[in-house]
C-alpha cells in the first residue's frame, strides 16, 4: 500500500479510532491532554491494521480494525497505570468476597451477601463497584501472540454471545472455566456483558433497554467483570 492511500484510509478511519477511545475512556478520571494521546495510540493501532489485514480471510475492515484499535488503548492504559492502587485493592476484595461465598454457597451470592462478607453495607458495596470501571478479565498477556493475525474480532464477540469469549484461546482450562463461570452469572449481568461487547451499546442505552439507570447498568457490569475475573485467577 503506497503512501497516499494509506493517509486516506486513515482519514476516513479516524472517526472509529476516536469513537473506540471514548467509549474505552467514557469513566475514567482522565485529563483531555491524555485522552488526546490515547486517539494517536488509536491510530497507530489503525495502522497496524492496515499493514496486517488479511482481505483473504473474509473479515471486514472495519472489524479487524476496531479490535487492533482497542488493544492499542487498552495496553497503553494499562502501561499508565491509570487505576488507583486504592480501587485495585478494592476490586481485589470484592474478587476474594465472590470466590469465597461461591464455594460456599454453591451458587453466585447476591448483592446482600457480598455486602455482608465485606463488612460494608449494600450502598457502600455500591460505590465500591461504582469505582471498578477499568477492570478486565483477560489481559493482552493471556492471548496468544499471534491472537490477531488468526482470529477478527467479531469471531471473540461471537463466542462471548454464546458464552464462550475464549473459545479461541490456546489456554483450555482457562477457556473451559471462563464459560462454566459466563454461564453461571446472573442472568441480568450476562445480559449487559452481551448488549455491551457483542451489540455495542452504551451503558446509556442499555441502561434504556434494561429499564435501569446508567449507573446501575456500569455497577452490574463491574460487578459481573469481577466474578468473572475471580473465577479464572486461579488458573491464570
Amino acid at each position: 500500500m503506497d503512501k497516499a492511500t494509506r493517509d486516506q484510509l486513515i482519514l476516513k478511519y479516524a472517526p472509529l479510532v476516536k469513537y473506540t477511545v471514548g467509549r474505552i475512556t467514557a469513566k475514567l478520571p482522565i485529563p483531555p491532554a491524555d485522552r488526546e494521546d490515547l486517539v494517536h495510540v488509536g491510530i497507530i493501532g489503525l495502522i497496524s491494521a492496515l499493514e496486517k489485514f488479511d482481505p483473504s480471510r473474509n473479515v471486514q475492515f472495519e472489524t479487524y480494525a476496531r479490535f487492533r484499535i482497542r488493544g492499542a488503548v487498552l495496553d497503553e492504559l494499562r502501561a499508565r497505570d491509570w487505576v488507583p492502587r486504592s480501587v485495585r485493592n478494592k476490586d481485589d476484595r470484592i474478587e476474594e468476597a465472590f470466590t469465597r461465598l461461591r464455594k460456599d454457597l454453591g451458587r453466585p451470592p447476591g448483592d446482600g451477601e457480598v455486602a455482608d462478607c465485606l463488612g460494608v453495607s449494600v450502598e457502600e458495596y455500591y460505590k465500591m463497584l461504582d469505582e471498578a470501571k477499568f477492570v478486565t478479565i483477560v489481559s493482552a498477556e493471556d492471548l496468544p501472540p499471534d491472537f490477531l493475525e488468526h482470529f477478527s474480532r467479531q469471531d471473540v464477540m461471537e463466542e462471548v454471545d454464546r458464552g464462550n469469549p475464549l473459545q479461541l484461546l490456546a489456554n483450555g482450562e482457562l477457556r473451559e472455566r471462563l464459560k462454566e463461570a459466563i454461564d453461571d452469572l446472573p442472568d441480568k449481568e450476562r445480559l449487559v456483558l452481551s448488549l455491551y461487547y457483542y451489540e455495542e451499546l452504551t451503558m446509556k442505552e442499555i441502561g434504556k433497554v434494561l429499564k435501569l439507570t446508567e449507573s446501575r447498568v456500569c455497577q452490574l457490569h463491574s460487578q459481573a467483570t469481577l466474578r468473572l475475573r475471580g473465577a479464572v485467577k486461579d488458573l491464570r
